[in-house]
């Protein structure tokens, strides 16, 4: 007779094999080792079948070869990853450098149009005072200004004349040209940027500045005259010394 493994109560159980059971969860089960109810078996059974026949797909499989396969795998994808954070980092700096070069020319640009405009008004001013002495017309200032501003260049926030090279300093008698020296020039080049009084043949004002009359330069060839010369040296040197340098 083959001993049955578990009864459900003790009743149930053969008088003389009681002694080989034990109570164990709620029923009687046979003591002994090693052994296991037969649907566990079962269970166990159908597992095992179940595994093997997983494991037949892995046959001729290497598996140090599949986890070198695997890490070869993870570190292409960390290494595609890292190109695409790169080439997206690359994108966003270049949009930034773009727009940080827009704002800069744009800076730069206003910058220098303002420097432009700072160092017209000045020499303008400069020009335009200097000339105001000589008996500038009126009409004749946007022509002088234009003239100036192709000769000065601000150099340590002061006016200076370069020659047509834009380059070469252009020199006056004790060194580089003055606003002065320029405008006496102009005086004798473009008589006509000035009143008849304030070169070109003409004397100015005295220096009491009661009205402008017209005379001949006393310092030219043709209308030298000695007295004339005389007087404008006592009334206005500065007057004389511009007509003689014409002269």
């Amino acid at each position: 007779m083959a001993l049955k493994f578990k009864y459900k109560t003790k009743d149930e159980i053969p008088a003389e094999l009681q002694s080989l059971y034990v109570e164990r969860d709620g029923a009687w089960t046979l003591d002994a080792e090693g052994v296991v109810e037969k649907s566990k078996h079962e269970e166990f059974r159908t597992n095992n079948i179940a595994l093997t026949n997983q494991l037949k797909r892995f046959e001729g499989i290497d598996p140090d070869a599949v986890r070198q396969l695997a890490e070869e795998n993870k570190s292409l994808r960390t290494a595609t990853l890292s190109e695409d954070a790169k080439r997206e980092m690359d994108a966003q700096l270049k949009t930034a450098k773009t727009a940080f070069e827009k704002q800069l020319a744009a800076v730069t640009g206003e910058r220098d149009t303002l420097n432009g405009r700072l160092t017209a008004i000045q020499i303008d001013q400069a020009v335009v005072t200097e000339a105001t002495k000589r008996g500038l017309r009126a009409t004749a200032l946007p022509d002088i200004t234009s003239r100036a501003r192709q000769s000065f260049k601000l150099v340590n926030g002061v006016p200076q004349a370069f020659e047509a090279d834009g380059q070469t300093a252009r020199m006056g008698k004790d060194g580089p040209m003055t606003l002065a020296e320029w405008v006496d020039a102009l005086v004798s080049d473009a008589p006509h940027l000035f009143e008849a009084n304030a070169g070109g043949g003409a004397a100015g004002s005295g220096s009491g500045g009661a009205g402008n009359r017209s005379v001949k330069n006393p310092f030219r060839k043709e209308s030298w005259n000695l007295t004339e010369q005389m007087k404008l040296q006592k009334s206005d040197p500065q007057l004389a010394a511009r007509l003689k340098a014409s002269a």
